[in-house]
């Protein structure tokens, strides 16, 4: 997908699974390629890491953080179910 006239890029407001990736001996990961690009990811950006239940983990970028916050409101009931599984 490319920019829009103002640079932007648009969202096709799919989920898509972008491959697998590794903790390296600092905790550190590599986002793939394809969702950096996707999601617009440079270098210097700011993400904020959400612990979901006992084993998931979410990233935003800190630009997206009322979007994501209103994506976690209309969801609340899906994700406490998750998490009362996981227990």
């Amino acid at each position: 997908m490319g920019p829009t006239s103002n640079g932007a890029r648009k969202c096709n407001k799919t989920e898509e699974f972008y491959g697998t990736t590794t903790v390296g001996e600092k905790g550190q990961i590599v986002i793939p390629a394809e969702a950096r690009e996707k999601m617009n990811l440079q270098k210097g950006d700011k993400l904020l890491v959400f612990g979901m239940g006992c084993d998931m983990i979410a990233f935003s970028k800190l630009s997206n953080l009322e979007k994501f916050a209103s994506h976690l409101s209309k969801q609340a009931d899906a994700i406490r179910e998750v998490i009362n599984k996981s227990k």
